[in-house]
Parts: structure tokens; sequence; C-alpha cells
């Protein structure tokens, strides 16, 4: 077994104060419900305090109130989630795959590998693409015409790179990931659709993660811009000449369309659905499934759509919500006229 790292390790590691047995040797994080000597796992709040008394882990992660009262091993920080976050880079670490070209890969000869690049099997790098030290592409990846990958950035199998796409350093893009397809472009002549050509690029910053089997449309012109820091789920559609600012965390299943931008530190929840063309500024906080139909100009939290009730009450609010125009139409006239029969008492 994996001799682990100490408490005073993992303190140090992730900026907490320890409490206990600076010594003591942890190998894993684990749930709070499962964890067993030897594992460290958490407590975030209050709520959870009686997993203090249940668990068998060696050691905990701890808010400050909750580690005044508790008489164990563990570690005191203000962000025990952050710090769990951390803990779990420590302790389950892998080592990346060793630098080297698998036989089976097709490179073109005027591409540009630096140093300390792993380079799976089956993986395709077309011509006039750069990749720099430390880039780590798994096996089938696609890399087309004109590419930059930047340093130690990471790209897990299958993923797909159109001509032209730019990724920062440190960038993480999982499986099965397209960057710089077409956006989705037609002139209808009457009778059809015509293709209008898709000229531009995808940028992507540093320090950005992108979710499996995520596409990211090639701009129509300029480029699609994903800034740095930005997160990105599973699943999700950003159309052509979007733009995402730096630090923007967006759920799975969410879809952006065309020449929206979006500002910095934003956080848009799972099944949301944004309209083309808007603003959505800084600080600014989109529940789950709703539907952004204008732009949002001031930071805040904002809400859409309804949640789930039987489906006889649904049935019903469906059949008055379309009555509503009847009923307020109707209601207008009803103050027009009590207006009048004010206005005659009056006189």
């Amino acid at each position: 077994m994996d001799e682990g790292h100490s408490l005073q390790a993992l303190a140090d590691y992730t900026g907490s104060r320890l409490q206990g047995n600076a010594e003591l040797r942890l190998h894993a994080v684990v749930s709070i419900e499962k964890a067993q000597a030897g594992e460290l796992s958490y407590v975030r709040s209050a709520k959870y305090r009686h997993f203090l008394e249940t668990s068998h882990a060696s050691a905990l992660i701890l808010p400050p109130d909750l580690a005044e009262t508790y008489r164990g091993d563990c570690l005191v920080n203000q962000n025990p989630y952050l710090a769990y976050a951390k803990a779990v880079t420590l302790l389950h670490s892998s080592p990346p795959p060793n630098a080297g070209i698998h036989p089976s890969a097709v490179i073109a000869e005027d591409a540009e590998l630096a140093g300390l690049c792993s380079i799976g099997a089956k993986v395709v790098i077309e011509s006039g693409t750069r990749i720099a030290s430390g880039v780590i592409i798994e096996a089938g990846c696609v890399i087309g015409r004109d590419c930059r990958i930047g340093e130690n950035s990471r790209l897990y199998p299958n993923v797909t790179l159109y001509p032209g796409t730019e990724i920062g350093k440190r960038c993480i893009i999982h499986a099965g990931a397209v960057l710089g397809a077409d956006g989705f472009g037609f002139a209808p002549d009457g009778k059809a659709w015509f293709k209008i050509p898709q000229v531009g690029n995808v940028v992507v910053g540093n320090d950005v993660e992108i979710g499996a089997n995520t596409c990211i449309d090639r701009a129509a012109m300029g480029s699609t811009i994903i800034g740095d820091g930005v997160k990105l789920d599973n699943l999700l559609q950003i159309a052509h000449n979007v733009q995402i600012g730096e630090h923007t965390a967006m759920a799975a299943c969410t879809a952006v369309a065309g020449s929206v931008r979006i500002g910095r530190y934003c956080q848009i929840g799972g099944m949301s659905a944004i309209a083309g063309h808007l603003d959505i500024t800084d600080n600014v906080v989109v529940t789950g499934t709703s539907l952004v139909s204008h732009s949002l100009t001031k930071p805040g939290v904002y809400s859409s759509g309804t949640t789930v009730v039987d489906n006889a009450v649904w049935r019903k609010n469906a059949v008055r919500f379309n009555q509503l125009d009847k009923l307020a139409r109707r209601l207008q006239e009803l103050e027009r006229q009590l207006a009048v029969l004010q206005d005659k008492g009056s006189n």
C-alpha cells in the first residue's frame, strides 16, 4: 500500500491548521460514511455534525466550529471543501504517461513537437501544428492543421481539434470533445439553405477544463473565445462567435447560441439555454434549466421555468396559462369601466 502523506504535510499543502498527531500517515480520501483507518474524510458544515461520532476515518477536515469539540485528529480550515479538493490532489495524484510518441501515431513532417510530450496510439497531428513541452495527447485524438497547444495541457482520448484551434497552457480537454467544428450558419435562398463558410477559429485560454463530448464551434469570422480559467462541464454546446469570460463555470447540457458574450466569474446551471446575440455581465448566476432570452446587465442570481408538480395540476395550470392574455384584457376593461364610474361619481 502507498505510504501516503503525514497529517502535517497535508496541513501544509491544504493551508489548514493541524489539530492532533502530526506524524499520522494517510493514504486516501474517502467519503465520510466509508472511510476507515489510514483514510481522510471531511465534514463541511454543522448539518453533518452527527458523522463526527460515527466516522471511522483516521482524520477529518473540519470547519473551526466543529473542530472546537472534536477530540480526534483533524485539519481545521475555513473552507473544508477546498481543503478536501487539495487533499485529493495530493493523495490521489497519478504519474503522467511517459514522454514519447507511440509507433502508430501519424504526425506531419512539418508539425513541431517540443520535448517531454506524450503522444498516444492512433493520434493524428496534421501539418503546421505546434505542440509545446509537457503536452499529453491520448489515444485516438485528431489535431488538425495549424493548431496550437500550450505547455502541460492534456487531451484525453478521441478529442478532435479542427484546423486553426488554439489551446492555452495547462488545459484539460476530456474524451470526445470537439473544438472548431463549423458553426451553424446557413442563408435561405427561398428554396433551400446555402451554407455560410465558417472561416474563424476557436481560441482557448490558460487553465481551462472542457468536459467530455462538449462541442465548441469555430467562429464564422474572427474567434470563438474561451477565457482563462473557464470550466465547462460535459455535453455543452457553445456556438460560433461566443465569448466566455475568465473563470466562468457552466454545468452540463447547457446550450449557448451564436455571438453571446458571457462575462467573468459567472455560473451557469445545467440544462440552461441562452439565446443568441445576448450579453451577460460579470458575476451572474443562472440557476439550472433556465431560459435566458434577454441580456443580463446587472450582477445577481437569475432563474426561469417552473418546478415539477403533479401532472393533473400542471395540466390545469397550462390551460390557465393559455387564458392569461384574455384574462388580462378583461381586467384592463374592468379597470377602465371602474375608472369611468368613479369619474361620474365624483361629478
